[in-house]
């Protein structure tokens, strides 16, 4: 099955942004090639820009907060397990205490490096990253791999709590709902007035089909219409029957 996660609202929206960006930063920064390396500082550059348009840690704080009460409740459950319980109680408190520990502005250590901010300044221009433009940056690119893997992870180091926070919050909210099975007739769905307020839809489809969902939803409505992969012309229905997996993940 293929999954594909829809968010409901920009908070989400920006949490799945920075998964996907931390994901990509932690898998070029462990190779060994320059590029790949070049590749993960312009990922640190994507993550700097992301984590200043909103106050993520104090949003971080307030969900986790928020979490840890709604969890605390669950106590009162003879099918909760307590091990379990108490565990993810001690990943929120251990991400809320790391978050707190935060000084200044996230990402402030990388831009008060002029050095990383002239880089950063270049990399947004097509092309303008070339060894002519930044003559020391290319120097860097040359060091050995251990140095510049060592530099990077230096400068990630500070933003792991804001990661710690949000994949803490993005597993709570993928573990929540219940999974239901549709059928989109024809390759179309709708579902009106379901009275659900969820953050987030989960959907998954067999991944031998040869089509994706196009996914509208908002309060009154939701609407699925599955897609031929890969068309290069105007998007065409797929116009066969097409059974599929829907979860309302809510925090």
């Amino acid at each position: 099955m293929t999954c594909y996660e829809h968010p409901l609202n920009e908070r989400i929206r920006t949490l799945l942004r920075l998964e996907d960006l931390f994901d990509r930063v932690a898998f070029f920064s462990a190779k060994e090639d320059a590029f790949e390396h070049h590749s993960a500082l312009v990922t640190l550059f994507e993550i700097l820009d992301v984590t200043s348009r909103a106050d993520m840690k104090s949003d971080l704080l307030q969900e986790l907060e928020r979490q840890k009460h709604a969890l605390e409740i669950l106590r009162r459950n003879p099918g909760i397990s307590e091990d379990a319980l108490n565990q993810v109680l001690s990943n929120i408190q251990a991400a809320s205490q790391n978050l707190l520990n935060m000084t200044g502005k996230i990402g402030e250590h990388m831009r008060e490096n002029e050095w990383l901010m002239g880089i950063k300044q270049r990399a947004g221009i097509p092309g303008g990253a070339c060894e002519f433009d930044l003559p020391s940056y290319h120097y860097w690119l040359h060091l050995d791999p251990a140095l510049r893997r060592g530099d990077l992870n230096e400068w990630l180091a500070p933003l792991l709590p804001i990661a710690e926070g949000f994949r803490i919050v993005l597993h709570l909210l993928r573990n929540s709902g219940k999974t239901f099975r549709h059928t989109a007739y024809r390759g179309v769905f709708q579902q009106m007035g379901s009275g659900r307020i969820a953050h987030m839809l989960c959907l998954k489809v067999d991944e031998n089909l040869p089509c994706i969902p196009e996914i509208s939803a908002n309060k009154y409505a939701l609407n699925i219409r599955f897609v031929i992969s890969g068309s290069r012309q105007k998007p065409k229905i797929y116009e066969e029957d097409v059974e599929f997996d829907l979860t309302f993940c809510n925090l």
